[in-house]
C-alpha cells in the first residue's frame, strides 16, 4: 500500500474524534441560536405557561399552569372536576397533592422520584451547559420525527440515565425526547413531542407538548394559550404546604393539653 495512502488513513483515524465532537458542537450552537441565543435564554429567570391538558377522552380537558424559576424550581397545577392537583419541586425535594385520587394532604416524593423531578426542573434543559453539568452528548445520526428529518443526539446524564434528544434538521429546534421514565416504582420507555413553536420575548417556546409511552398511540397532550417570561413568582409557590387537617387538629390538641397542665385543678365544692 502506498505510503501516502497509509498516512491519509492514519490522519483520518486521528482526526475522527475531533470531527465528531465538532459535529455535536455545531449542531448545538445552531440549536442555541435558533432558540434565541444563550444570552437571551439564560436571561430568563421565570416562566409561566397557561393552557389546557387533554384527559384522554374527546372534549375532556383540564386547565393547567406550569411555573418554573431558576435554578431548579417547578410547579404544575391542574384542575379536574373542581379539584386542584399539584406536582412541584422546591429545589431540593418533590411533592404532590392529588385530591381527586383521595390524597387530601400534600405528600413528599420518594428520593428516587425527587431525583427525577430535579432533572425535569433544570431550567435550561440538559443540552445547555451539558459539559459543566457532567453530561455526555454524542451524535447518533438522523431519524424521521413526525414526518421530518431530525438530528439524533444521545445524552448520557451524569447520573447514568440515557436519553435521546431530536433536533429538527432544518430549524434545529427540539422536536422530541425519549428515554426511560420511572414513576412510583414503575419503569417504561417514554417520549415527549414538542411543536407549535412561537417567539416569546426573543426566545422560542413550544406551545404544544405530547407525552406517553414510546410506540403507543395514546398520548397526553398539553396546549398553551399564554406564556410569560420573567414574571414575579414567589418562592412559596414551590414549597409544600403544611398538612391541613390532621396536623392542625394535632397541634390544637397539644396546645389544649399544655394549657390544662398549667391550670391548677379546682377543689371540690368550688
Amino acid at each position: 500500500m502506498p505510503r501516502k495512502l497509509l498516512l491519509s488513513l492514519a490522519l483520518g483515524l486521528l482526526l475522527a474524534p475531533v470531527a465528531h465532537a465538532q459535529t455535536v458542537d455545531e449542531i448545538l450552537t445552531k440549536h442555541y441560536e435558533t432558540q434565541g441565543g444563550l444570552e437571551k435564554m439564560k436571561g430568563v429567570t421565570t416562566r409561566r405557561m397557561i393552557g389546557s391538558m387533554g384527559m384522554g377522552m374527546p372534549g375532556m380537558e383540564a386547565p393547567i399552569t406550569m411555573e418554573m424559576k431558576r435554578p431548579a424550581k417547578r410547579r404544575i397545577e391542574f384542575t379536574i372536576q373542581g379539584m386542584t392537583g399539584v406536582q412541584a419541586f422546591d429545589g431540593e425535594k418533590g411533592w404532590s397533592l392529588m385530591p381527586f385520587m383521595g390524597q387530601t394532604d400534600p405528600e413528599v416524593s420518594s428520593d428516587e422520584d425527587s431525583a427525577k423531578e430535579r432533572d425535569e426542573a433544570d431550567f435550561d434543559g440538559v443540552l445547555v451547559d451539558w459539559k459543566s453539568k457532567g453530561h455526555t452528548v454524542e451524535f447518533a445520526g438522523k431519524e424521521m420525527v413526525e414526518g421530518a428529518e431530525a438530528f439524533k443526539l444521545k445524552v448520557t446524564k451524569k447520573n447514568g440515565d440515557l436519553e435521546y434528544h431530536y433536533l429538527d434538521a432544518e430549524t434545529y429546534l427540539l422536536v422530541k425526547t425519549e428515554g426511560k421514565v420511572k414513576r412510583r416504582g414503575t419503569e417504561y420507555e417514554g417520549e415527549q413531542i414538542y411543536s407549535d413553536y412561537k417567539e416569546v420575548d426573543g426566545v422560542m417556546v413550544p406551545f404544544a407538548m405530547e407525552m406517553g409511552a414510546k410506540g403507543q398511540p395514546m398520548r397526553q397532550k398539553m396546549t398553551f394559550s399564554k406564556v410569560e417570561m420573567n414574571v414575579a413568582i414567589d418562592d412559596a409557590r414551590f414549597v409544600m404546604p403544611a398538612k391541613a387537617t390532621k396536623d392542625g387538629d394535632k397541634k390544637d390538641a397539644e396546645k389544649k393539653d399544655a394549657k390544662d397542665a398549667k391550670t391548677p385543678e379546682k377543689k371540690k365544692g368550688e
